[in-house]
């Protein structure tokens, strides 16, 4: 069931209210708060703050926002995702019915890549019919993938050495 639509500014009240009678630092305080189309609520601080002093005051945002909202259930620290291509994949890995074979990789990844969190659906970058007919042809052997990957660390050290799939370099 989705969460009732509350006022942003409500929300942004209340949080604040909460912090000031908790007497945080004044640059906690949230300047912005924005409900996001996964009813996510993403609340803005000044850029002093990090995320690590807003969970500090975690069930103080808790306890005030459920007075608005009683859907909310967590705080948590922003995130960043990043977007990886990866070249020269091989098809006859995983090139199969449906999604089957991008199921796996993803599998793979997860196993040979240990703190790696994958968030979205492992996508071939072209047309998978159009990527099918070329490898029956013989015109290719391999093609590129896109996946989503939590946090920029994880990604350099893959950007620097490759990624392992199917114990292949």
């Amino acid at each position: 069931m989705p969460l009732p639509n509350k006022m942003d500014k409500e929300i942004l009240s209340v949080i604040n209210r909460a912090l000031f009678h908790r007497q945080a630092p004044v640059h906690i305080l949230i300047m912005n708060a924005i409900r996001n189309a996964n009813y996510a609520i993403k609340a803005i601080t000044h850029q002093n703050a990090t995320a690590e002093m807003g969970q500090l005051y975690h069930d103080i945002i808790i306890m005030a926002v459920r007075t608005v909202d009683k859907g909310v259930i967590n705080v948590n620290k922003n995130e960043s995702w990043q977007r990886l291509k990866i070249h020269a994949v091989p098809l006859v890995l995983y090139m199969r019915k449906g999604t089957d074979g991008l199921h796996e990789m993803r599998d793979e990844f997860d196993a040979e890549s240990e703190g790696v969190a994958i968030t979205a659906q492992v996508r071939w970058v072209a047309n998978p019919p159009t990527i099918r007919e070329s490898r029956q042809n013989g015109e290719n052997a391999a093609s590129s993938v896109v996946l989503v990957v939590k946090g920029n660390k994880v990604v350099q050290p893959w950007v620097m050495r490759g990624i392992k799939v199917d114990g292949v370099w």
